[in-house]
């Protein structure tokens, strides 16, 4: 199957989605670490893809999602951002509801 085709699929299958760098209980990079734990905080399960261990997403991606960096969080089809996004949305309480809607929706 096509990466970009997988991509896709990943990202229309789960309203939140992390794509980062290891894993939500081993993180292995503190953007991911603090973006993972932004997401966290907010009480909503997620869906996440560890990009070192999938290096086709990890070269394609950023051309799909035109953002160079990771981590990235999709929600409902749409990249909110990258860790200074997510914590900054977090810090003022945007973060939380639109994890909630997402989950409702």
């Amino acid at each position: 199957m096509d990466i970009m085709q997988v991509i896709k699929d990943q990202i229309e299958q789960n309203a939140i989605l992390l794509y980062m760098k290891g894993s939500p209980n081993q993180p292995m990079c503190g953007f991911s670490a603090r973006t993972v734990q932004a997401v966290m905080d907010c009480g909503q399960k997620f869906a996440y893809v560890d990009v070192l261990s999938n290096p086709d997403v990890r070269t394609n991606l950023p051309v799909y999602a035109n953002w160079p960096t990771f981590p990235q969080l999709w929600v409902n089809g749409e990249l909110v951002g990258g860790c200074d996004i997510v914590t900054e949305m977090h810090a003022k309480g945007e973060l939380k509801p639109l994890l909630e809607q997402a989950v409702s929706a």
